[in-house]
């Protein structure tokens, strides 16, 4: 990758995306292609083609998506599974068209089967049926990884597919009504704590177990997958090691400085029992992650607390 080179990153503003943006400043690039969504609707066809005729861009990291935790996928999945396709196949298309050298398109571990065997490989994929709560969102995600597979061997495009387990850390979505469990989390104990609420209850039965991983590293990840990756399969990126919810509610509780009660409601859904991802791939590959659940969590809060107006 050239660091002049005209570099298009899709959601710049999001989690991700912003992420993908702290590394490439950080290692140089300077020809950054940055919209907002009120610059360029990245649903519309006209108006993603119409960049990507005038810009150019050679690089293309999509990162642009409608995401949720179960409560949003479960109250709006009609846009989950409409914008994400839009997004999707607009930006696909016109990189293609417009021959951009290569795209790093972010699927999700939320897209394998309910219940794939764990650790779960590349390889499952569409191996069962889906977790209901989501089932929107990663049909979507599955037809973006194969737009991809399709154009590549169609036309040859070079495209990648990288699949990213749970991710958390600065610029992460702290809304109660469409936040994941983490940040969720995070903002609850912190209210919490302020309110000197007794307890704090908690989706579920505290049992189903995630992995998590900082957002930085992800970045990281992508850029080095940008680099060094060209092969049609996809790569999952993780950490190899999971927590239950339980833990994690103690894990950000003690981050916040909580002293109250941890209550779990088991009449809500715990979604998937486990989703840990097999990562032998991406470690064969030469790249690992750096920085631990722990420290994570609490540079997160330390991030929140000075963001959080």
């Amino acid at each position: 990758m050239n660091q002049t080179a005209p570099i298009f990153v899709a959601g710049h503003r999001g989690l991700v995306g912003s992420a993908i943006l702290r590394a490439l400043r950080s290692e140089g690039f300077t020809n950054l292609l940055l919209r907002t969504r009120e610059e360029l609707d990245l649903t519309s066809q006209a108006a993603v083609d119409d960049f990507f005729r005038r810009e150019r861009p050679q690089y293309v990291f999509l990162a642009a998506a409608r995401v949720g935790g179960i409560l949003a996928n479960n109250n709006y999945p009609a846009e989950f599974i409409h914008d994400n396709l839009a997004i999707q196949l607009n930006v696909i298309g016109a990189a293609h068209r417009h021959q951009a050298a290569k795209l790093l398109f972010l699927g999700s571990s939320c897209i394998y089967p309910k219940f794939a065997p764990q650790p779960i490989r590349e390889e499952y994929l569409l191996t069962g049926l889906l977790e209901p709560t989501n089932e929107p969102y990663a049909i979507a995600k599955i037809a973006g990884l194969k737009t991809i597979e399709a154009y590549r061997r169609q036309y040859g495009f070079n495209g990648i597919c990288l699949m990213p387990t749970n991710l958390y850390g600065p610029g992460d979505n702290f809304d109660l009504n469409h936040s994941h469990v983490l940040p969720a989390l995070i903002r609850r104990f912190h209210e919490a704590k302020l309110a000197a609420a007794p307890s704090v209850t908690v989706w579920g039965t505290g049992s189903p177990r995630r992995e998590f991983l900082h957002v930085d590293d992800l970045a990281a990840a992508s850029l080095f997958l940008m680099r060094n990756y060209d092969s049609p399969e996809i790569v999952n990126v993780g950490c190899g090691q999971d927590v239950t919810i339980r833990e994690l509610a103690g894990m950000v509780k003690t981050a916040t400085g909580y002293l109250g009660e941890l209550v779990f409601d088991s009449s809500k859904p715990d979604g998937t029992p486990r989703k840990l991802l097999d990562v032998s791939r991406m470690a064969a590959l030469g790249w690992s992650p750096r920085i631990p659940l722990t420290e994570g969590i609490r540079s997160t809060y330390e991030w929140f607390l000075a963001n959080r107006a």
